[in-house]
């Protein structure tokens, strides 16, 4: 059984002081922190001693705060991939949350919404960042690891799974699943059907 945790990061100084995050290069709080630690563990509890694992992240701090705890604990090599970034918000990163409520322009019910533009200048579409996370996740599972780990982002996450569960990227425009700070979520590959499943969304039950 190939099995796959997606970590979304923890507690951020961003989420604490009401910044708009993307490819804004924020660290973790304390608690973040202790999150980290508690995700290790749990993540660490799921795999058989022996077996080969490998630690992805995102090469955001956060993330990477978030995913050398886990390979500490695991002794694995841990990997940074730029693509597993966040969705970029351009000129709002950084910014104050209201600066970009206040111009951010939804995507229509209907219609091309991988391509539509939010408003903001320098910002990813929806389709853009697709295109970067799905070759993100192709050279994960290159890999032969039995288990491994990624440690990303919240809006990268969602479009990770649909990698996984093998929706096209034009199937990116309605997709969302709920996903919060710190959670795992578990995919599974058997050996003999290779049949692809979401085991675990969003498990939470390790935080604090």
């Amino acid at each position: 059984m190939r099995q796959l945790f997606v970590v979304t990061h923890p507690e951020a100084t961003h989420h604490v002081d009401g910044l708009v995050g993307g490819w804004h290069d924020s660290a973790l709080t304390r608690h973040g922190h202790e999150c980290a630690s508690r995700i290790a563990e749990a993540v660490a509890a799921s795999i058989p001693s022996g077996d080969s694992v490998e630690v992805f992240s995102s090469d955001l701090q956060r993330t990477r705060q978030t995913a050398e705890p886990i390979a500490r604990r695991l002794d694995a090599r841990l990997v940074l991939d730029a693509g597993l970034r966040e969705k970029s918000y351009g000129e709002a990163e950084g910014r104050p949350q209201s600066w970009l409520d206040e111009r951010f322009v939804p995507p229509p019910a209907t219609g091309d919404r991988l391509n539509h533009f939010e408003g903001i200048p320098g910002s990813e579409t929806r389709g853009e960042l697709a295109h970067r996370v799905y070759p993100a996740m192709e050279r994960i599972l290159a890999s032969g690891a039995q288990h491994q780990v990624i440690v990303t982002h919240g809006f990268a996450a969602v479009i990770l799974l649909a990698a996984w569960l093998k929706i096209p990227p034009s199937g990116a425009g309605h997709l969302s699943f709920k996903l919060s700070s710190g959670g795992i979520s578990v995919l599974q590959e058997d050996d003999f059907y290779h049949n692809r499943t979401l085991a675990t969304l969003n498990d939470v039950g390790h935080l604090p």
